[in-house]
């Protein structure tokens, strides 16, 4: 059952008095799990009654179930904010919408931004947040927003998905990054942010975007993926052929080289050539010698 502001408050006091005079990690777990399953995450609420603030700094507790607990609820309901921010208010009124005229109708004038959020008025291939017409004042962060806007932009790129889609998804990943190597100022968060971008623009691997957008690589999964499994499956199996080549001319008998004092090496005046011989003319002609010093390297044919 879903508390209401009251409680909620009275919950985070009593935990955080529960970790600031070092009671025994059950009782604090206890309390989290309450949180867990009563709080119906908003912005407002979040903020009115200080429970995310009090759960956030127990990420860092010595005790490693609190230390889990919290993060998987700071997760959680920073994805329902961050949902509720890209579909609308909680209320159910889209975010921007217009205000109604005198007589209670929307005016056309011009375009909303909930209606942005539902269309295209770009090609594919020109799209980006800013071609879109998004904010990306969606965090109050000046840096996560900026990484927001870099992971819409990946996901943008040919496709035809509304911005709404692009949006939310966006805000999935960068979350589900900043929960896994933020906060913000580290710099392994904006190198992991940065690496995702580029993987998402890739041209040669566009079912990379397609599988993020449709949820089939689910975004605590992706920010985790290695280099390998981000590759598509067309770059594997180029680098598996290009392998098996170099493997296949590793293996292929070299031919066999002569070593001769006879002949001198141009460059430093020795007499420690190796050589083979090969037929590069007629067969009326004397064979080619290519010649290599073992003194200097130097490499010549005659």
């Amino acid at each position: 059952m879903a508390m209401d502001a009251k409680e909620i408050e009275l919950k985070s006091k009593a935990l955080a008095k529960a970790a600031g005079q070092n009671e025994p990690s059950s009782t604090i777990v206890t309390i989290l799990k309450e949180l867990q399953q009563g709080v119906k995450a908003t912005e407002d609420l979040l903020r009115s009654t200080r429970v995310g603030i009090i759960v956030n700094k127990l990420k860092q507790h010595k005790a490693p179930e609190v230390a889990r607990l919290s993060s998987e609820i700071v997760s959680k309901w920073r994805n329902e904010v961050n949902k509720q921010k890209a579909a609308g208010s909680p209320s159910g009124k889209p975010a921007g919408s217009p205000k109604p005229s005198q007589n209670g109708t929307a005016s056309p004038a011009a375009a909303t931004p909930s209606d942005k959020a539902s269309k295209l008025s770009v090609p594919p291939d020109k799209r980006s947040w800013k071609a879109d017409g998004m904010e990306m004042n969606q965090l109050s962060n000046k840096i996560r927003d900026s990484c927001v806007g870099l992971m819409y932009d990946g996901l943008c790129l040919n496709t035809t998905e509304s911005p709404r889609v692009i949006l939310t998804s966006a805000l999935s990943v960068e979350a589900a990054a900043f929960n896994a190597f933020g906060p913000e100022t580290k710099e392994q968060y904006r190198t992991k942010i940065r690496s995702l971008y580029q993987n998402l623009k890739n041209k040669s691997n566009p079912n990379l975007r397609l599988r993020v957008l449709s949820n089939e690589v689910q975004p605590d999964h992706f920010v985790r993926m290695s280099h390998e499994e981000l590759r598509s499956a067309e770059q594997r199996e180029q680098d598996r052929k290009i392998q098996k080549e170099n493997m296949d001319k590793a293996m292929v008998a070299q031919a066999e080289r002569s070593i001769s004092t006879s002949l001198q090496c141009g460059k430093c005046g020795q007499r420690k050539v190796t050589y083979t011989e090969a037929q590069t003319r007629s067969a009326d002609e004397p064979m080619t010698l290519f010649c290599t010093c073992l003194n200097c390297g130097k490499s010549w044919r005659q």
